[in-house]
């Protein structure tokens, strides 16, 4: 939990790497989070996201099964055999020509892949965040992302993308709308349901 210590210690806590009280009190107000049951919600879907706060950087490291069942728009059985476990070429081609990256050979997808707690992707989303926390140095080199603004990237995430309404109650059917729209489906839904709850019970 190496994002959740570096927190800690960027906030005088006790950098044990244990999700407390008092970090996620913490969370909530360096972050203005207005509730418990919205900061609840913001925690249980950057816990799933990032695999309990241990994964900032996305990883596409895909066999040629995964790639058919992840990007099937992308791959046929015959092109996922060309580029299973290669995530750097994988990241190149799912990502070319969306989301304000070029082509596949500009090598875009790869240095635009996802970074942060909730994985921002893509060159438009990046420079976009990076005008907000006023840093250009993130349009150079994107994956400070995840080692700078992890946390600040989840938080922009939820703003862009107007979830905090959907936030303001703890129950299956809040979860999952809000899964749906982080997410776009019931992709871990349990797993989301269970670590909502979790954080909600740590902060009564």
């Amino acid at each position: 939990m190496s994002v959740i210590k570096e927190f800690q210690t960027k906030y005088g806590l006790i950098s044990d790497g244990i999700i407390g009280k008092n970090t996620l009190s913490k969370i909530k107000e360096v972050f203005s989070i207005q509730s418990s049951e919205m900061l609840a919600n913001f925690m249980g879907q950057c816990h799933v996201e990032s695999a309990g706060f241990n994964s900032v950087m996305e990883n596409l490291n895909y066999s040629s099964k995964g790639l058919l069942t992840t990007f099937k728009k992308y791959f046929t059985p015959g092109t996922a055999d060309l580029y299973q476990h290669n995530p750097e070429k994988i990241a190149n081609k799912v990502y070319a020509n969306r989301m304000g990256n070029g082509d596949e050979a500009s090598g875009d997808g790869w240095k635009h892949r996802g970074f942060g707690v909730i994985q921002l992707t893509g060159k438009d989303n990046q420079d976009f965040f990076a005008n907000k926390v006023n840093d250009r140095l993130v349009k150079i080199n994107p994956s400070l992302i995840a080692t700078i603004y992890p946390f600040e990237s989840a938080k922009f995430f939820f703003d862009n993308k107007h979830l905090w309404s959907l936030c303001t109650a703890v129950d299956e059917k809040s979860i999952t709308a809000l899964s749906y729209r982080v997410n776009g489906g019931t992709n871990g839904l349990q797993e989301r349901i269970k670590w909502t709850n979790y954080y909600y019970n740590l902060l009564k």
